[in-house]
């Protein structure tokens, strides 16, 4: 995650407030709970690239014993990897 979790609480609340004094929402909850929404789902977005991270080095522990023995780059092969899941998935961070 590029930005830092204790950033995403003040981040929610400025965002929720905005859209409701600019009319953008129409609430329907209170807006303490429509700002926790928006903070988890913020969170959640925010976590893709974690988990797709995640989901590579499991995928590479597969080829240890070829990076290990220096037949492959293993940071070459994590952004390529990466880069091509992201492509199929049309996931963009």
């Amino acid at each position: 995650m590029r930005i830092p979790k204790g950033w995403v609480p003040v981040m929610s609340k400025e965002i929720a407030a905005s859209l409701v004094a600019k009319g953008m929402v129409e609430l329907k909850v209170p807006e303490k709970e429509f700002t926790a929404l928006l903070e988890e789902l913020i969170l959640d977005e925010l976590m893709v690239e974690d988990r797709l991270n995640a989901e590579i080095r499991e995928m590479l522990k597969q080829h240890e014993a070829e990076i290990e023995k220096g037949r492959l780059d293993y940071r070459k092969v994590f952004d390529l990897t990466k880069q091509k899941i992201l492509k199929e998935r049309n996931i963009i961070i």
